[in-house]
């Protein structure tokens, strides 16, 4: 009998305490709200790791990049906000004082519309924190129609935003 009086307040502790998730899917769309696939997000020691996996795109090389509000209203997508920038850095992985925390490395796509690559994203985590993705206005994923140049500033000269997906808790 004494036993269950010690499991009861266990049970009860384990309930209150709430973790982000490590793990989370991002649908992507297109301009006219077509679902190309998922992004899945995973909580990895050095960073985040991003499993892509898209169908519908055009072939080519296209920047993508976190954005710093979690709404993605076609057909331009604007509504994301600017790259997602915790740090006020610059914009651009080759720039020599930082990038910003959203920006990563571009993705080619296939001449039949698909890519499926693994990209780290060292600079953003899922857990609390400075750095977190889960702040009061959300963050998203946008992918542009052109290659990212990796200096230009705001964005990389990448063009206009193509699709976009919310990255919000729970989604797996």
């Amino acid at each position: 009998m004494k036993k269950s009086w010690f499991i009861i307040p266990l049970l009860l502790l384990s309930g209150c305490t709430q973790q982000n998730p490590t793990k989370v899917d991002v649908e992507m769309f297109n301009a006219v709200g077509d679902s190309l696939g998922k992004i899945k997000l995973t909580e990895q020691a050095s960073g985040l790791k991003l499993d892509v996996n898209l169908k519908g795109l055009s072939p080519g090389v296209h920047a993508i990049h976190i954005h710093e509000c979690g709404k993605c209203k076609p057909p331009e997508f604007i509504s994301a906000g600017n790259h997602y920038n915790p740090e006020s850095k610059e914009h651009g992985l080759l720039h020599p004082k930082g990038a910003h925390a959203g920006d990563l490395p571009n993705l080619i796509v296939e001449d039949d519309g698909s890519v499926k690559a693994e990209i780290m994203a060292p600079n953003v985590t899922l857990k609390d924190g400075k750095k977190s993705l889960y702040t009061k206005k959300g963050t998203s994923i946008v992918i542009d129609e052109g290659k990212d140049d990796g200096m230009t500033q705001p964005s990389g000269d990448s063009g206009k935003r193509i699709a976009c997906g919310e990255i919000t808790k729970g989604k797996k």
